[in-house]
């Protein structure tokens, strides 16, 4: 199975969540090869808990995924800390989704948590974690003590990362893997469909749970595999992310815009489907 363990389900934090949009970035996932993407919506979302409860509300609940037309959808958020830098999350829907809500009073810039307090916080529940895109600009994670970066269950190799510059990207992450003895995982992540497929994991079996998932990264049970075009994939879905957010800045609608024409969604398929 095929899997992208960093996506988002809205076009940008600041913007209004729409059902449409996320049935749309679901359905173009499974028409880019996934087969399970880790939605890892950054914790200060607008809307993060209607996000998830959508997605709860209209997926085909199996194990700890939530299954949209053969797509599979793990819970899971993206976190700033205090120090700079930003940690995935991934586990249960409810776990998620209390964790955010205990994150309400450090959602602002200024009042993130340090990584030790998060941690403390996120070992309460059951979740997998991971340093997301560690050596981004802006980004303090490898200058963590050594104590606290032997926390990650995993490391992210991150597509846009390795679109602006895979060399460096791979270089520095891979070392810090060797250096910490932590796996190596691929995530797109993408708030606009053109990007999906740019980087990606192969696992050998199908996975339905946060135990499974945890056990094969650790066992690295899987490959991961950079799209040719990557670069050209990740710059266009940029460009196509501006112009959207764009035509909302100037008081339109980017949905119908980007979606006119468009079928059936997985969400209305599932529907259909519980309704026989």
């Amino acid at each position: 199975m095929y899997i992208d363990f960093h996506t988002h389900g809205k076009l940008a934090k600041y913007l209004p969540f729409s059902t449409e949009y996320t049935d749309w970035l679901l359905n173009e996932a499974k028409e880019a090869g996934l087969d399970a993407i880790c939605l890892t919506e950054h914790f200060n979302t607008q809307q993060f808990d209607c996000v998830y409860g959508y997605i709860k509300d209209t997926g085909e609940n199996v194990g700890d995924t939530y299954v949209f037309n053969g797509l599979r959808v793990f819970p899971g958020m993206e976190t700033d800390i205090a120090e700079g830098g930003h940690i995935l999350s991934i586990g249960p829907m409810d776990a998620i989704r209390e964790l955010n809500r205990r994150l309400e009073p450090n959602k602002q810039k200024g009042k993130f948590l340090p990584f030790k307090k998060l941690m403390e916080l996120f070992d309460e529940y059951p979740v997998i974690v991971g340093a997301g895109h560690p050596f981004r600009e802006g980004g303090h994670i490898p200058e963590l003590p050594a104590e606290q970066l032997d926390r990650f269950d995993f490391l992210d190799l991150n597509g846009k990362d390795i679109a602006e510059d895979r060399y460096r990207t791979e270089r520095l992450t891979y070392a810090m893997s060797v250096r910490l003895g932590k796996p190596v995982v691929a995530g797109s992540d993408t708030h606009q469909a053109v990007q999906y497929g740019c980087i990606r994991n192969f696992f050998n079996k199908d996975i339905f749970t946060i135990d499974e998932l945890k056990r094969e990264i650790m066992s690295e049970n899987y490959s991961i595999s950079i799209h040719p075009e990557a670069e050209f994939k990740v710059k266009t879905a940029g460009i196509l992310k501006r112009a959207l957010k764009e035509i909302h800045a100037l008081g339109g609608d980017y949905v119908p815009v980007l979606l006119g024409g468009k079928g059936e969604t997985p969400a209305v398929l599932n529907a259909k489907k519980k309704a026989v």
